[in-house]
């Protein structure tokens, strides 16, 4: 049986993989800025759901969440940082408010879980850190860009962090799905107010959006209980095949232009 703390319970990825851990016998502290969207669940799977209202970007409401979740279940096995959501619009469009909330949430809201989290697994001797990023944590996206931005900034923090905590026996998983149908275009996004200038840029990406039908987040869930039940786990792993091709095609641009303009670059 495994422990898990499970930002972002209240729907998709997080509702999926909160499910599929309860269903196979482990213990579930679930967060959820609403944490009565988690009655149906606690009603099904009694006190081995814990379900706690949280805000990620409140430091203080974290540490105290993560302390409750660990005191119930005696330690904690898998923390995956899940809470999160999109910003959609160009990067002129953007406010200051939208910005500060979307790196609060998807960069510092991480930051503050896995802080928590860390002297818990450390005394232990072990745990697993989920972080779920994105395919636009590699590669950036026109109307995405300070989405990008939080999700790249996430992705270089966790690298870092799984050479400082390995040592201790903590593993640190950096998730990168492609496009699942949850809500994360839907009602958990925010949106900026458009310029006229972009309006082919946008209408570009939204039919580029459009020709790709979704997947149902469903079907990650056996993919992340095998992943947490590895000895030796990888840093980085995508969902779905979408993702390859995308990555594949960035990577190689971007060691095309460093050795084309290498001899520039080693003039320095």
């Amino acid at each position: 049986m495994k422990t898990w703390f499970i930002t972002g319970a209240s729907r998709g990825f997080g509702r999926t993989w909160t499910v599929a851990a309860l269903k196979r016998g482990d213990r579930v502290a679930a967060t959820a800025r609403r944490p009565e969207t988690l009655q149906e669940l606690t009603e099904t799977y009694g006190d081995r759901l814990l379900p706690i209202a949280l805000d990620v970007t409140d430091r203080a409401a974290v540490f105290a969440a993560v302390d409750r979740a660990a005191h119930a279940f005696d330690g904690l096995d898998v923390v995956v940082n899940n809470a999160g959501y999109g910003l959609f619009g160009m990067i002129e469009e953007t406010t200051e408010e939208q910005a500060r909330a979307q790196i609060d949430t998807n960069l510092f809201g991480p930051l503050w879980v896995t802080q928590a989290a860390l002297p818990i697994m450390r005394t232990q001797g072990r745990g697993h850190l989920v972080q779920v990023s994105s395919i636009g944590g590699i590669a950036a996206f026109p109307t995405l860009g300070v989405y990008n931005a939080s999700k790249w900034a996430l992705e270089g923090m966790s690298e870092a962090l799984s050479q400082e905590v390995g040592p201790f026996g903590v593993k640190v998983t950096i998730v990168e799905p492609g496009p699942y149908g949850t809500d994360w275009a839907g009602v958990s996004a925010a949106h900026t107010d458009p310029i006229a200038a972009y309006e082919p840029i946008r209408q570009a990406r939204r039919a580029g959006a459009t020709a790709r039908a979704p997947r149902d987040p469903s079907v990650t869930a056996d993919v992340l209980l095998s992943l947490v039940d590895l000895p030796e786990p990888p840093l980085r792993l995508f969902l779905g095949s979408y993702p390859y091709p995308v990555a594949e095609r960035v990577y190689q641009q971007r060691l095309a232009t460093w050795q084309q303009w290498r001899e520039l670059a080693e003039s320095a």
